[in-house]
Order: C-alpha cells, then sequence, then structure tokens
C-alpha cells in the first residue's frame, strides 16, 4: 500500500455504528458515568468491547433451555417441574403475585395468544434432615437425607412473543454487566473518600505531634500519611475518564466472570430426596438445568417457561381475592 493509500485510509470517516452499539453506548453513559461520553475516544475505544459484550449476551440467552410449560399437568408429570415447587398451589401462587405477569396481563398486547413466554428463575436450596428409607428389605429411621428444594420462583419479561422475551432477557443481561461495573466504581469512590477522612484525621494529628517532641511517632505517622496520599493518588488516577474507560473495555471484552450460566445435575426422588444416582426406581429422576451466576452473585436456576394466559388470569384474581379478604380480616 503506498503512502498516499494509507494516509487516505487513515483520514476517511469512521463507519456508522450499529444501532445496537449505538444504544448500548448510550446505555455505558446513563448507568455507568455520564462524563464518560465526553472523554476522548469514547465511541472508538468503546464500540468493539461493546459489540463483544453484545455478542455474549446474546449467546448466554440462546442457552438457556425450554421453553418448558409450567401448570399443574406438569408439576403432575414433569420431574423437573416437580421439583421446582412445593406444591401445584404453589405454581398458581407464584403467577398470581408476579407483579410482571400482572403488569403484562393489563396490556392488549397479551391477548395475541392464548399462551405467553418469560425466563423462570428460581434459587436452589438444600436442607438436611433425618427420614426413613428403604435399604434392601429393612426399612431405616433417622437416616441422614438431604432435601433439594427451590425458593423465590419468579417471572421474567412476559411476552406471547418468544423473540421479544429474548431480546429483552438480552437487553437486561447487558444492564446487568454494567450495573455490575457500576458497583466497582461505587466501591471505588467509597474508598477515595474512606482515604480523604484517614488522612485529614492523619495530618491533623501530625500537626498536634509536631508542636511537641516528635521522635519516632512523628515518622511513624508521617510515613502512614505518605501511603494514605500515594493511595488517594492511585484511586483518583483511577477514576479518571480514560482510565475508567480503558477498564471498562477490558472488563466488557471479558464478561465471562461476571455473567454465566453454570450446568448443574442432580438426581433426586419425587420427594426430593438426593440420591447418589440414577436407579431402576421409577421416582427417582436425573435433573439437568443452567444456574445463573448474575451482579447479586447468588446462583438462580434460569430456563424459558411457556404459561397459559387464563391459568395466569385465573391465578391474578384468586390471588387478588386472597388479598382482599385478608384486608378485611
Amino acid at each position: 500500500m503506498s503512502l498516499l493509500s494509507a494516509i487516505a485510509d487513515f483520514l476517511k470517516p469512521a463507519p456508522p455504528l450499529d444501532k445496537s452499539v449505538e444504544q448500548a453506548l448510550t446505555r455505558i453513559t446513563d448507568t455507568v458515568d455520564p462524563l464518560l461520553c465526553h472523554a476522548p475516544g469514547f465511541e472508538r475505544r468503546l464500540s468493539g468491547p461493546v459489540g463483544h459484550a453484545l455478542g455474549y449476551c446474546d449467546r448466554l440467552v440462546a442457552a438457556l433451555p425450554g421453553p418448558l410449560d409450567i401448570n399443574r399437568h406438569a408439576f403432575a408429570n414433569d420431574p423437573l417441574v416437580h421439583s421446582l415447587f412445593a406444591t401445584a398451589d404453589d405454581i398458581d401462587q407464584m403467577l398470581g403475585r408476579s407483579q410482571a405477569v400482572r403488569d403484562f396481563l393489563a396490556e392488549p398486547c397479551s391477548w395475541e395468544s392464548d399462551h405467553f413466554y418469560a425466563m423462570f428463575a428460581a434459587r436452589r436450596q438444600q436442607k438436611k434432615q433425618l427420614g426413613m428409607e428403604q435399604q434392601g428389605d429393612v426399612i431405616r429411621n433417622d437416616v441422614p437425607q438431604l432435601v433439594l428444594y427451590f425458593s423465590g420462583q419468579t417471572l421474567i419479561e412476559p411476552s406471547c412473543q418468544l423473540e421479544t422475551t429474548l431480546h429483552g432477557l438480552r437487553c437486561k443481561a447487558f444492564e446487568s454487566l454494567l450495573h455490575t461495573f457500576h458497583s466497582h466504581l461505587e466501591a471505588l469512590r467509597q474508598e477515595r473518600e474512606g482515604l480523604r477522612t484517614d488522612a485529614s484525621v492523619e495530618r491533623a494529628h501530625l500537626t498536634v505531634l509536631r508542636g511537641s517532641s516528635g521522635g519516632r511517632e512523628y515518622q511513624v505517622h508521617t510515613r502512614h500519611l505518605a501511603e494514605l496520599d500515594a493511595r488517594l493518588r492511585e484511586n483518583n488516577e483511577a477514576l479518571m475518564p480514560d482510565h475508567l474507560i480503558a477498564a471498562l473495555a477490558d472488563y466488557l471484552q471479558a464478561p465471562e466472570p461476571a455473567l454465566h450460566l453454570t450446568p448443574v445435575t442432580i438426581t433426586v426422588d419425587r420427594l426430593g430426596i438426593v440420591r447418589d444416582a440414577a436407579t431402576d426406581d421409577i421416582s427417582v429422576h436425573t435433573l439437568n438445568f443452567p444456574e445463573l451466576t448474575a451482579r447479586d452473585r447468588r446462583l438462580h436456576l434460569a430456563m424459558l417457561a411457556r404459561i397459559s394466559r387464563d391459568e395466569a388470569l385465573e391465578a391474578v384474581e384468586m390471588v387478588r381475592d386472597q388479598e382482599h379478604r385478608f384486608m378485611l380480616i
């Protein structure tokens, strides 16, 4: 390539940003720090990492299993659904108490289909207990057992169109990444305030010591103040827009630690008692599902669910009636 060609390529205007990347950059300034967009090279330095993170979020959502029908029939016949709820009535309670479901059913678009989709999430729990167990022809009491159960069942991004739900989940995944980075910034800012306070106290203490004999104590506190000042300079530098953009770019290029799915395989019977391996017992099943690690670091089973609109409407009305009767007591 000739020198003139190289110069011409350099002077060419940058190609327009992909719309999804452009929207994501706007979300960065809204969520992370409004001042970042004024830093030199904001779009140029972040458009690539943002595109990479968006692709990662696409693949993450595409890896969710399902849609899985969640209803009373599935509770009786599907071992996984049976393990997700203590009783079939708990399915109605989840549907009826979900604000996301209530809001969705209040929209005219909820009548586009007789069912809707959402991401189902729940926290896996385990507890130890003593129970009965048949070993051969002998039934033994007080056998240590580990019981699997789930809590915090919820539905996210309900929609009659599966693609609409998936799009909403992709957006939420990227938002989760940004909120995690924002939490990192808040921790740095809190650390800076703490360092400023400690340095102020140390200076005041040195002022008192300077008027006395000083000696070794004065030297110790002088060194401590120098250490505080050095840490404060490092902290201030890390919070400068140029360094924040570099840190954010590195973070978005490797989002896996902040947001990922982990496959889980566990064998249980119909009572939720964990077994070592599947047997000929028809009541024992091996469950496979992914757990999502996100911003709060808590693990949540995550999968796509399909819900009957009529069953959800009945559940909402039932729960509202329960709430009304409770208020009258």
